[in-house]
């Protein structure tokens, strides 16, 4: 998009602005039409503009270099000038611009009422081309100008004659005043505390692009939960049939399952017996007998109450009293019935429960 050149009008005179269209150009009084891209042109009185062979170093390193330079040419405190440097030109020189802070800060504020922030803050004689070792001068914005080697002013009769030596600049016609507009200005004052801040744009389509993957992975996530929720729900349902199909082989035939745990806990109780059960009752009386050589089992009744009645035989008067002891090492209560001696042999029998 072609650059509309806004002229800061002197004291409370109107705006004027210039661009160049299909190679022409084009003036007019007040406010532009299009002020998507303007750079604002301050007066040539207002700005001292030098030209110096700074080193190649960084744009800081230039400036501070600049300010330097200003601050012994200017008879103004360094605090109060606003010091600006531009791109080298076919000499390797930079022009240096030095206005007032003060009036900087005003142009923008002025630009700023009339709904402009401004692409670049330029002075007016850097409008006009570089005439390498002519002087040359235009009108431009409703005021004169003029430009030569190492230097550019306002041009007033007085003034130029002093500056050019009596030298009379050659005037720029529209065309090459149109040319001049048409390429970038090599000096923006826009620079350091009064740099344009840029604005950060919100791209919307993004932001709706990242909404849509950000509902769509949860989405996702939240369907992966339900499936293997599901699944273990399934498996679940699997377990508790062949808990059923095991609890029904285990049951007697017709036994309706309502809770399989506690029917297969009650029908183990019937089968072993009550107490202790039939078989753990009997090995431990087994394992005692083992224990006390001499003696032996002759009987053995499980009885409805979870006790055992036991027949013992010993070869010896007190293998009853060490069957007895054992007994009660493997846990069991134990009662004594009568014991008699017959042909050697002692008898008797012994009632046996767990403790």
């Amino acid at each position: 998009m072609t650059a509309t050149y806004l002229f800061l009008p002197p004291g409370d005179g109107p705006w004027r602005w210039a661009r160049v269209r299909d190679g022409a150009l084009a003036e007019g009084e007040g406010l532009p039409p299009d002020i998507e891209r303007v750079v604002a042109v301050v007066p040539a009185d207002a700005v001292a503009l030098h030209w110096a062979d700074l080193p190649a170093r960084s744009s800081a390193q230039a400036a501070a270099a600049a300010r330097l330079l200003a601050a012994e040419a200017s008879a103004a405190p360094a605090s109060e000038l606003h010091v600006a440097v531009g791109e080298p030109g076919a000499g390797g020189e930079r022009p240096i611009g030095v206005a007032e802070a003060g009036s900087v800060r005003l142009w923008l504020e002025r630009l700023a009422r009339a709904g402009i922030d401004p692409d670049a803050l330029v002075p007016a004689p850097m409008l006009l081309p570089d005439p390498g070792e002519e002087w040359v001068r235009a009108e431009l914005g409703g005021q004169g100008i003029a430009r030569g080697p190492g230097a550019g002013f306002a041009d007033e009769p007085r003034l130029t004659e002093l500056m050019t030596g009596g030298a009379v600049p050659r005037t720029l016609d529209r065309g090459a005043l149109a040319d001049a507009l048409g390429a970038a200005p090599t000096l923006d004052l826009r620079q350091g505390p009064f740099a344009r801040r840029r604005r950060v744009g919100i791209d919307w389509r993004l932001v709706r692009r990242l909404g849509w993957l950000a509902a769509a992975t949860l989405i996702v996530t939240v369907l992966t939960d339900v499936a293997r929720l599901v699944r273990y729900d399934l498996g679940a349902d699997v377990i508790d049939a062949r808990a059923d199909a095991a609890a029904r082989a285990g049951l007697p035939r017709g036994q309706t399952v309502t809770d399989a745990d506690r029917q297969l806990a009650e029908r183990l109780r019937q089968l072993r017996g009550p107490g202790q059960g039939f078989s753990a009752s009997a090995a431990a009386a087994a394992a005692a007998v083992r224990g006390v050589p001499g003696t032996e089992l002759t009987s053995l009744a499980f009885q409805p109450d979870g006790t055992l009645r036991l027949g013992v035989a010993a070869d010896r008067e007190a293998a009853p009293t060490d069957l007895r002891a054992a007994m009660r090492r493997q846990g069991l209560a134990v009662d004594a019935g009568t014991f008699a001696s017959a042909g050697g042999r002692v008898t008797g029998e012994f009632t046996v429960r767990p403790r």
